[in-house]
């Protein structure tokens, strides 16, 4: 009998430990899966933050750009249609006062009555002394309408008109720009958005990859805890006798305890600063500094 008993117990030792090496091998996975799970949101905030910051140096920078130049280029606008209807009313106000009867109204009446008389000339059959008549009227014509220009070019009203087509030739320039710039700010603006959804959906997939995080690491936490159980199991198994359990008897010197609290608590916290600032440069974590963010964040 007493043969049997170290055969017994060692064969409960070698299949405790075969068990113990299981569940370390499954500990040890989910940890290197946690390690994993770290790099991948390292990774996935690193291109978070280069997309906003791509986003925000290049397409809202364009994009308030060309917004600007739109936002001068109207108030161009309002200032020349202001000029413009400004123009218009002292046109008006003109021709109400300088109306003239029995006047020719406009140079072009002149040259139309030039015109037909140059096609009497061609296509009648006139004599020398008809034709003769004709052409000096139409050099009286052209006089007078030589006259009436140069009476109009020194009038209110020309210079009126004048200043109207430059104008509106200044305005349909400003209508083309316009058209032009506003184009290019909704084309910033719409990659912008488009950047913007990116980082949303990579937010998502963030916020997924750290929940199956923390169930990987309530996982690994939990093998753990049964690996230190079976380690004293073996202990209990191979000494014959509990494993040893500290004394609960108060504390002799609670003061050196309290500091060396106060120590060990200070260098974690020293720990996770340094975690949390390699986290935010997106250098890689270590298991340590990752178990550490993720108890913040679950405090």
């Amino acid at each position: 009998m007493s043969r049997n008993k170290p055969n017994s117990s060692q064969k409960s030792l070698r299949d405790l430990q075969l068990i113990i090496d299981d569940i370390r091998k499954k500990r040890d996975d989910l940890n290197a899966k946690t390690k994993e799970y770290i790099n991948n949101l390292q990774e996935n905030e690193t291109e978070i933050n280069n997309l906003l910051k791509f986003a925000k140096e290049k397409y809202k920078k364009r994009r308030d750009y060309w917004n600007d130049k739109v936002k001068q280029l109207k108030d161009k606008k309002i200032e020349y249609k202001t000029l413009l209807e400004k123009l218009t009313e002292e046109k008006k106000a003109i021709r109400k006062n300088n109306k003239k009867p029995n006047t020719i109204v406009s140079i072009k009446q002149i040259e139309r009555k030039i015109d037909n008389l140059e096609r009497r000339i061609e296509i009648e059959n006139l004599d020398i002394s008809e034709e003769n008549a004709l052409i000096d009227k139409i050099k009286e014509l052209a006089e007078m309408k030589q006259n009436y220009f140069a009476v109009q070019q020194n009038s209110d009203l020309f210079r009126i008109e004048r200043k109207s087509e430059i104008v509106k030739i200044n305005l349909n320039k400003i209508y083309e720009q316009l058209n032009k710039w506003s184009n290019k700010s909704q084309e910033y603006h719409a990659k912008m958005l488009e950047t913007f959804q990116k980082v949303d959906q990579l937010k998502e997939n963030k916020r997924i990859i750290e929940e199956e995080l923390i169930e990987n690491k309530k996982s690994a936490d939990r093998y753990h805890e049964q690996y230190l159980n079976l380690m004293n199991q073996r202990k209990k198994i191979s000494r014959g006798k509990r494993p040893y359990t500290p004394s609960r008897k108060p504390s002799t010197r609670p003061r050196q305890i309290s500091k060396r609290s106060e120590i060990l608590k200070k260098i974690k916290q020293d720990k996770l600063a340094t975690a949390l600032e390699k986290q935010k440069a997106g250098k890689k974590l270590n298991l340590f500094e990752a178990r550490l963010i993720l108890e913040q964040s679950k405090e």
